[in-house]
Protein backbone atom coordinates (compact mmCIF):
# COMPACT_ATOMS: atom_id res chain seq x y z
CA UNK A 1 0.00 0.00 0.00
CA UNK A 2 1.31 2.88 -0.98
CA UNK A 3 0.36 6.24 1.52
CA UNK A 4 1.05 9.98 1.16
CA UNK A 5 1.11 11.63 4.62
CA UNK A 6 -1.42 13.79 5.32
CA UNK A 7 1.25 16.77 6.46
CA UNK A 8 2.52 16.60 2.94
CA UNK A 9 -1.14 17.06 0.84
CA UNK A 10 -2.28 20.49 -0.18
CA UNK A 11 -5.25 21.05 -1.54
CA UNK A 12 -4.86 22.34 -5.10
CA UNK A 13 -8.53 22.41 -6.17
CA UNK A 14 -9.02 24.50 -9.14
CA UNK A 15 -11.62 27.37 -9.34
CA UNK A 16 -15.39 26.68 -9.21
CA UNK A 17 -15.45 26.91 -12.56
CA UNK A 18 -13.33 24.61 -14.76
CA UNK A 19 -13.04 25.36 -18.81
CA UNK A 20 -13.17 22.68 -20.68
CA UNK A 21 -9.46 23.68 -21.97
CA UNK A 22 -8.07 23.53 -18.69
CA UNK A 23 -9.81 19.78 -18.01
CA UNK A 24 -8.58 18.32 -21.34
CA UNK A 25 -5.07 19.57 -20.37
CA UNK A 26 -5.22 18.35 -17.27
CA UNK A 27 -6.23 14.83 -18.46
CA UNK A 28 -3.80 14.97 -20.87
CA UNK A 29 -0.90 15.24 -17.86
CA UNK A 30 -2.38 12.74 -16.41
CA UNK A 31 -2.72 10.18 -18.91
CA UNK A 32 1.18 11.26 -19.39
CA UNK A 33 2.17 10.32 -16.03
CA UNK A 34 -0.12 6.92 -16.31
CA UNK A 35 1.82 5.86 -19.64
CA UNK A 36 5.14 6.28 -18.26
CA UNK A 37 4.32 3.94 -15.52
CA UNK A 38 2.12 2.07 -16.96
CA UNK A 39 4.38 -1.07 -16.08
CA UNK A 40 3.31 -0.43 -12.44
CA UNK A 41 -0.50 -0.83 -10.88
CA UNK A 42 0.88 0.59 -7.64
CA UNK A 43 2.37 3.55 -9.12
CA UNK A 44 -0.90 3.79 -11.19
CA UNK A 45 -2.73 4.09 -8.50
CA UNK A 46 -1.03 6.36 -6.43
CA UNK A 47 -1.18 8.24 -9.96
CA UNK A 48 -4.73 8.58 -9.76
CA UNK A 49 -5.23 9.16 -6.32
CA UNK A 50 -2.99 12.41 -6.10
CA UNK A 51 -4.50 13.79 -9.31
CA UNK A 52 -7.70 12.97 -8.33
CA UNK A 53 -6.61 15.39 -5.03
CA UNK A 54 -5.17 17.73 -7.34
CA UNK A 55 -7.92 18.56 -9.67
CA UNK A 56 -11.56 17.88 -8.00
CA UNK A 57 -12.53 20.81 -6.69
CA UNK A 58 -12.67 20.25 -2.27
CA UNK A 59 -11.59 16.97 -2.99
CA UNK A 60 -9.25 17.09 0.54
CA UNK A 61 -8.27 13.34 0.70
CA UNK A 62 -8.58 10.44 -1.54
CA UNK A 63 -8.29 6.66 -1.20
CA UNK A 64 -8.80 3.90 -3.61
CA UNK A 65 -10.30 0.84 -2.37
CA UNK A 66 -10.14 -2.86 -3.38
CA UNK A 67 -13.20 -4.66 -2.25
CA UNK A 68 -12.28 -8.62 -2.43
CA UNK A 69 -15.45 -11.51 -2.18
CA UNK A 70 -17.66 -8.29 -1.64
CA UNK A 71 -16.69 -7.53 2.37
CA UNK A 72 -12.81 -6.91 2.71
CA UNK A 73 -11.80 -3.40 1.83
CA UNK A 74 -8.03 -2.71 1.33
CA UNK A 75 -6.26 0.15 0.90
CA UNK A 76 -4.46 0.25 -2.14
CA UNK A 77 -3.56 4.07 -2.47
CA UNK A 78 -3.90 6.82 -0.34
CA UNK A 79 -3.74 10.84 0.07
CA UNK A 80 -4.05 11.70 3.22
CA UNK A 81 -4.12 8.98 6.34
CA UNK A 82 -8.02 10.02 7.32
CA UNK A 83 -8.43 8.39 4.15
CA UNK A 84 -7.45 5.29 5.27
CA UNK A 85 -9.23 5.61 8.56
CA UNK A 86 -12.31 5.77 6.82
CA UNK A 87 -11.61 2.76 4.69
CA UNK A 88 -10.69 1.25 8.03
CA UNK A 89 -13.99 1.78 9.34
CA UNK A 90 -16.21 0.10 6.21
CA UNK A 91 -13.87 -2.81 6.73
CA UNK A 92 -14.70 -3.44 10.45
CA UNK A 93 -18.66 -2.50 9.68
CA UNK A 94 -18.38 -4.52 6.56
CA UNK A 95 -20.84 -1.46 4.93
CA UNK A 96 -20.55 2.56 3.89
CA UNK A 97 -20.40 4.11 0.29
CA UNK A 98 -16.90 2.78 -0.80
CA UNK A 99 -18.24 -0.68 -0.30
CA UNK A 100 -21.45 -0.33 -2.05
CA UNK A 101 -20.05 2.05 -4.79
CA UNK A 102 -17.29 -0.88 -6.28
CA UNK A 103 -19.96 -3.41 -6.02
CA UNK A 104 -22.92 -1.40 -7.39
CA UNK A 105 -21.22 -0.05 -10.31
CA UNK A 106 -22.49 3.32 -9.35
CA UNK A 107 -21.43 6.66 -7.76
CA UNK A 108 -22.02 8.01 -4.28
CA UNK A 109 -22.21 11.21 -3.11
CA UNK A 110 -22.15 11.84 1.04
CA UNK A 111 -23.03 15.48 1.21
CA UNK A 112 -23.24 15.83 5.01
CA UNK A 113 -22.02 12.97 7.40
CA UNK A 114 -24.28 14.56 10.35
CA UNK A 115 -27.42 14.54 8.33
CA UNK A 116 -27.10 10.88 5.67
CA UNK A 117 -28.85 8.10 7.02
CA UNK A 118 -27.55 5.60 4.72
CA UNK A 119 -24.53 3.93 7.16
CA UNK A 120 -24.87 5.64 10.02
CA UNK A 121 -22.88 3.60 11.89
CA UNK A 122 -19.91 4.64 9.17
CA UNK A 123 -20.98 8.14 9.04
CA UNK A 124 -20.83 8.98 12.75
CA UNK A 125 -17.50 7.60 12.95
CA UNK A 126 -16.52 9.37 9.46
CA UNK A 127 -17.53 12.88 11.44
CA UNK A 128 -15.76 11.93 14.21
CA UNK A 129 -12.69 11.71 12.12
CA UNK A 130 -13.34 15.41 10.78
CA UNK A 131 -14.83 14.01 7.22
CA UNK A 132 -18.01 16.02 6.40
CA UNK A 133 -18.82 14.79 2.62
CA UNK A 134 -17.72 12.18 0.60
CA UNK A 135 -17.58 10.73 -3.34
CA UNK A 136 -16.94 7.62 -4.12
CA UNK A 137 -16.57 6.11 -7.90
CA UNK A 138 -16.45 3.13 -9.19
CA UNK A 139 -13.08 1.81 -10.28
CA UNK A 140 -12.60 -1.85 -11.83
CA UNK A 141 -14.50 -4.84 -11.83
CA UNK A 142 -12.37 -8.30 -11.78
CA UNK A 143 -14.83 -11.07 -10.96
CA UNK A 144 -15.97 -11.16 -7.12
CA UNK A 145 -13.43 -7.87 -6.97
CA UNK A 146 -14.16 -4.50 -7.21
CA UNK A 147 -12.45 -1.38 -7.11
CA UNK A 148 -13.49 2.41 -5.86
CA UNK A 149 -12.13 5.68 -6.16
CA UNK A 150 -13.15 8.06 -2.91
CA UNK A 151 -12.51 11.22 -2.45
CA UNK A 152 -13.12 13.37 1.04
CA UNK A 153 -13.63 16.69 2.38
CA UNK A 154 -13.89 18.38 5.96
CA UNK A 155 -16.11 20.54 4.42
CA UNK A 156 -20.39 19.91 4.62
CA UNK A 157 -21.80 20.29 0.84
CA UNK A 158 -18.05 20.34 -0.67
CA UNK A 159 -18.61 18.62 -4.20
CA UNK A 160 -20.97 20.00 -6.28
CA UNK A 161 -22.88 18.67 -9.39
CA UNK A 162 -19.05 19.80 -11.35
CA UNK A 163 -16.64 18.16 -8.38
CA UNK A 164 -18.71 14.79 -9.54
CA UNK A 165 -18.60 15.01 -13.24
CA UNK A 166 -14.67 15.63 -13.14
CA UNK A 167 -14.19 13.19 -10.72
CA UNK A 168 -16.12 10.50 -13.13
CA UNK A 169 -13.87 11.76 -16.12
CA UNK A 170 -10.92 11.23 -13.72
CA UNK A 171 -12.25 8.07 -12.61
CA UNK A 172 -13.04 6.56 -16.34
CA UNK A 173 -9.72 7.94 -17.60
CA UNK A 174 -7.69 6.12 -14.89
CA UNK A 175 -9.84 2.86 -14.28
CA UNK A 176 -8.25 2.14 -18.35
CA UNK A 177 -5.03 2.77 -17.48
CA UNK A 178 -4.85 0.62 -14.39
CA UNK A 179 -6.89 -2.49 -16.29
CA UNK A 180 -4.00 -1.98 -18.48
CA UNK A 181 -1.07 -1.86 -16.20
CA UNK A 182 -2.54 -5.22 -14.72
CA UNK A 183 -3.05 -6.88 -18.01
CA UNK A 184 0.41 -5.74 -18.71
CA UNK A 185 1.92 -7.32 -15.38
CA UNK A 186 0.07 -10.55 -16.16
CA UNK A 187 1.61 -10.96 -19.40
CA UNK A 188 5.21 -10.70 -17.79
CA UNK A 189 4.51 -12.81 -15.03
CA UNK A 190 2.75 -15.77 -17.41
CA UNK A 191 5.46 -15.46 -19.77
CA UNK A 192 8.08 -15.86 -16.61
CA UNK A 193 6.14 -18.54 -15.93
CA UNK A 194 6.34 -20.46 -19.21
CA UNK A 195 10.20 -19.59 -19.34
CA UNK A 196 10.74 -21.69 -15.66
CA UNK A 197 7.94 -24.45 -16.81
CA UNK A 198 10.39 -24.94 -20.27
CA UNK A 199 13.56 -24.56 -18.21
CA UNK A 200 12.25 -27.03 -15.19
CA UNK A 201 11.05 -29.68 -18.32
CA UNK A 202 14.36 -29.14 -20.30
CA UNK A 203 16.37 -30.65 -16.86
CA UNK A 204 13.19 -33.26 -15.94
CA UNK A 205 13.89 -34.61 -19.99
CA UNK A 206 17.78 -34.41 -19.61
CA UNK A 207 17.60 -36.85 -15.70
CA UNK A 208 15.29 -39.19 -16.72
CA UNK A 209 15.55 -39.63 -20.33
CA UNK A 210 12.08 -38.41 -21.01
CA UNK A 211 10.24 -36.49 -23.94
CA UNK A 212 8.47 -32.87 -23.79
CA UNK A 213 5.34 -34.29 -23.05
CA UNK A 214 6.05 -36.83 -20.70
CA UNK A 215 8.17 -34.44 -18.67
CA UNK A 216 4.92 -31.59 -18.66
CA UNK A 217 2.79 -34.34 -17.60
CA UNK A 218 5.49 -35.33 -14.72
CA UNK A 219 5.47 -31.53 -13.63
CA UNK A 220 1.28 -31.38 -13.66
CA UNK A 221 1.23 -34.87 -11.45
CA UNK A 222 3.67 -33.70 -9.10
CA UNK A 223 1.99 -30.17 -9.00
CA UNK A 224 -1.42 -32.16 -8.28
CA UNK A 225 -0.37 -34.38 -5.61
CA UNK A 226 1.82 -31.70 -3.95
CA UNK A 227 -0.78 -28.94 -4.55
CA UNK A 228 1.65 -26.28 -5.51
CA UNK A 229 1.11 -24.48 -8.44
CA UNK A 230 2.47 -25.45 -11.43
CA UNK A 231 4.73 -22.23 -12.16
CA UNK A 232 6.37 -22.78 -8.37
CA UNK A 233 7.05 -26.54 -8.71
CA UNK A 234 8.77 -25.75 -11.67
CA UNK A 235 10.84 -22.65 -10.05
CA UNK A 236 11.69 -25.49 -7.48
CA UNK A 237 12.32 -28.06 -9.07
CA UNK A 238 15.17 -25.28 -11.18
CA UNK A 239 16.22 -23.84 -8.00
CA UNK A 240 17.08 -27.66 -6.58
CA UNK A 241 19.18 -28.49 -9.77
CA UNK A 242 20.91 -24.97 -9.52
CA UNK A 243 21.76 -25.95 -6.08
CA UNK A 244 22.75 -29.70 -6.83
CA UNK A 245 25.19 -28.49 -9.47
CA UNK A 246 26.96 -26.19 -7.11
Amino acid sequence: MIIISEQTVESTGMSPSVSDFVLSRRLAEVAEKLRRQHSDPDRVLLTITESAVANVPAAEFASITTVLQGTFVHSAALVGETAGHCDKIQEQLGEGPCLESAIEQMTIRIDDMDTDTRWPLFTDAASALGVKSMICFQLYVEGVNFGALNLHSTRAHAFSAEAESIGSLFAAHAAIAFSTAREEQQIRAALTSRDVIGQAKGMLMERYNLNSQSAFALLAKLSQDTNVKLADLAAQVVADAAASSD
